[in-house]
């Protein structure tokens, strides 16, 4: 176990994002703390494991939108294998699914990324410490939006209904017929209390109930 951030010596922190300018001014920002020190960066959710257990890090601190596997998966498998690593995620997308779904995994704090440099390095340190750090008005906002009305199934056809296409194509790349699939999105439109299949889609989105690949 890494002995980071005790007896002096600086808080080990690793860097996942996949946009390469905001991994590099994170890292810029935070290794002007003096007892921060960044040990490791990647681009990919699935690469952060192996970094993780090569380096040996305080506090990963996570985007949510990675490509290979997104960041509230990521953090249940460092809680899981790495349970000694904390996590920050911090993120573009401040939606209370999210935020829920990421508290529900184990993170230890959910930030968005226009936090103020002095205040996400103090979040970094609380969370180190073992406190719970979280956006305040996201969790207002998640509190008031409970959670998400949708089947699982509902949310996987929605997530395939993102990229357009007609119902007997989502039919086909889900392996359902297409009268399932239209009722699934019946069933998601007025859950949403959307009029429409892209309306319920963006108002999914925009509650953080669809993530996940559309593919998967």
């Amino acid at each position: 176990m890494s002995a980071g951030g005790s007896a002096g010596e600086p808080i080990r922190l690793l860097l996942a994002d996949d946009q390469a300018l905001v991994r590099g001014a994170l890292a810029a920002l935070l290794s002007l703390e003096p007892d921060l020190t960044v040990v490791a960066e990647v681009g990919r959710g699935d690469e952060v494991l192996a970094a993780a257990d090569r380096t040996r890090p305080d506090v990963a601190l996570l985007d949510v939108e990675m490509p290979g596997l997104d960041g509230i998966a990521v953090t249940a498998a460092l809680r899981a294998e790495l349970p000694e690593c904390r996590v920050l995620v911090v993120t573009t997308f401040g939606r209370p699914g999210y935020l829920r779904r990421a508290m529900e995994a184990g993170a230890g704090g959910f930030v968005v990324k226009d936090t103020p440099a002095r205040q996400l390095a103090d979040a970094v340190r609380r969370v180190h410490a073992g406190l719970r750090v979280v956006d305040p008005t996201l969790a207002a906002e998640t509190l008031a939006s409970g959670t998400s009305p949708l089947t699982d199934r509902e949310t996987e056809v929605l997530r395939a209904a993102r990229s357009g296409g007609t119902a007997a194509d989502l039919a086909r790349g889900l392996h359902l017929s297409e009268g399932t699939v239209r009722n699934h999105l019946s069933a998601a439109i007025g859950k949403t209390g959307a009029r429409t299949r892209a309306e319920a889609v963006r108002i999914a989105e925009e509650h953080g109930w669809l993530l996940g690949d559309p593919d998967d």
